[in-house]
């Protein structure tokens, strides 16, 4: 029996040794196929998708600015609820706010109902706080007693000459009266001294606030997300373009840097936004008061970064998105530029044109008057323009939507300074669009042109018009020229004589493209005949 009972003892150690190593050996596995899960593509970007994730809505403000001086904002709003109805504000927001488009929510999905939302601009100032005491009796400093105390008289506010502030699409309408005080039983407009204030009222505020009467069946600490729109903040873009002759071609290659300007009047500083600009043209109705017209009119920080661009360009919806890439901070006031492009050896085409009919004058012309009046068109143009045209593509060393703004060329002298050669404006560009700026016009190349015949038949409904376009070079080199006719007596017409050759660019336009020898000189001849 011992022996029994000692063979069953050995048994129950040997099997409980082979339990611990099988215990010790599935713990070493599963370590070993945590680290390799942990260690696997899939987890590490999944890591890292929640780590930027994590990033890109750590509480920081938000905006998003659009080019028509408004901006959408996203902010966080420290609230602590009890259930049911709250009292909360949020002091500090912009300046310029529309309230009716405040969106306040818990991104959490708490529930969160908005009982009431109440908007106040109207921050303390001295004629708000005279308001405050009208009627009563105060102290005005008039000077300084040697001892340096003030030397105060006492005068009683009659009337403050407080007007408060009308906002017509968050731009104040200014307005205000002179203030009368009584001092010493005299009337007087103007203050007789600084007034000395003995207190703020119990409602005084110091910046733009909002309050509310919150309710919710879920207290607690959060961050609440708010959202609004408002005025007072825009941005633009701005091309600076080197101009460089491509030796023995008769194309120029430019070196392009884009900037991104942008404006903040909001009247509130963003500490550390993440910033984004859309380009494109948004519907947003404006109402045309002349406080939004007077204030439309109305620290460079380069993110230097090997590895990324400072701006990242994305097409959103009918638009495009470009996202600073670094959280910057955009204070009240201020204006801040950041480099969104840099792009060398694109390949552009230097123009010459000539359209050499003076039109101008005739601009409120109807079709039947410019058909019947004999001297229309006849007036000659002697200016030729110069144009610069790229292709804005991949293949031209560009290929990313351009927004609209003011291109500055430039062109590198013989001695290596850059010197302003022109500038004009573009409209947003798609890529793959081409691009023709009108950059001023040439000194050497000069133009004329003449009518040489003219004979209308009324009766017949037809008219026969001859000119002559003369176009001289003055340059040591030849030159290009584009001579634009346009057809403009009426939209049945037909070419019946012509010295060089032309191509039609749309319904009523041609174009004779010649070729004028140094210090030479091209005469271009053609007869238009009409009918109607």
């Amino acid at each position: 029996m011992k022996k029994v009972s000692g063979i069953w003892q050995e048994s129950r150690v040997r099997l409980g040794l082979f339990g611990t190593s099988l215990f010790v050996l599935f713990l070493i596995l599963n370590f070993r196929m945590s680290i390799a899960t942990a260690a696997s593509p899939q987890n590490e970007a999944q890591r890292a998708g929640s780590q930027a994730e994590q990033t890109s809505d750590d509480g920081a403000a938000a905006l998003t600015i659009y080019n028509q001086n408004f901006f959408v904002a996203r902010e966080y709003v420290p609230l602590d609820l009890k259930a049911g109805v709250n009292e909360a504000h949020y002091t500090g927001v912009a300046a310029h706010l529309e309230p009716d488009s405040v969106i306040l929510r818990d991104p959490h999905g708490r529930a969160l109902q908005i009982l009431e939302q109440n908007y106040r601009n109207d921050p303390i100032s001295q004629e708000l706080l005279l308001s405050f005491y009208q009627g009563k009796t105060i102290d005005f400093s008039v000077g300084r007693n040697a001892d340096g105390s003030d030397v105060k008289v006492k005068g009683k506010v009659i009337r403050s000459g407080y007007v408060p502030t009308n906002y017509i699409n968050g731009y104040p309408q200014q307005a205000s009266t002179q203030p009368i005080i009584e001092v010493d039983g005299v009337l007087r407009f103007g203050l007789p001294g600084q007034p000395i204030f003995p207190a703020l009222s119990a409602d005084s505020i110091l910046k733009p606030t909002l309050n509310w009467l919150l309710e919710t069946n879920q207290p607690g600490k959060f961050d609440a997300e708010i959202s609004y729109v408002s005025a007072g903040m825009t941005w633009q873009s701005d091309y600076n373009v080197v101009v460089q002759d491509d030796p023995g071609k008769k194309t120029d290659l430019l070196d392009m840097i884009g900037w991104i300007t942008m404006r903040n009047q909001s009247g509130k500083t963003f500490e550390n936004a993440r910033i984004k600009l859309l380009a494109g043209d948004v519907s947003k109705i404006q109402e045309s008061t002349l406080g939004a017209r007077a204030y439309a009119a109305k620290v460079m920080a380069v993110n230097e970064d090997a590895m990324a661009p400072a701006v990242q360009e994305k097409s959103f919806d009918e638009f495009h998105l470009y996202t600073l890439q670094r959280p910057t901070t955009l204070r009240d006031e201020e204006t801040k530029q950041v480099e969104f492009i840099s792009s060398t050896g694109i390949h552009a085409q230097r123009l010459f044109i000539y359209d050499g009919a003076q039109l101008s004058q005739y601009g409120y012309y109807n079709p039947d008057q410019m058909r019947t009046d004999a001297n229309y068109g006849t007036a000659s143009n002697p200016k030729v323009y110069v144009m610069e045209e790229f292709k804005n593509s991949e293949v031209n060393h560009l290929g990313i939507a351009l927004p609209k703004g003011k291109l500055r060329f430039y062109r590198r002298d013989t001695d290596g300074h850059l010197e302003f050669v022109g500038e004009n404006t573009i409209d947003h560009t798609p890529k793959d669009e081409t691009i023709r700026v009108y950059t001023g016009n040439s000194f050497d190349i000069v133009g004329e042109r003449k009518r040489t015949n003219y004979h209308v038949d009324s009766n017949q409904h037809w008219m026969d018009e001859s000119f002559e376009i003369r176009v001289r070079n003055h340059k040591k080199d030849a030159v290009d020229v584009r001579a634009v006719e346009h057809l403009y007596r009426w939209t049945n017409w037909k070419i019946t004589e012509n010295s060089a050759n032309f191509q039609k660019k749309n319904a009523q336009t041609i174009e004779f493209p010649v070729t004028i020898a140094p210090n030479g000189e091209q005469v271009i001849t053609y007869t238009v005949h009409y009918s109607w």
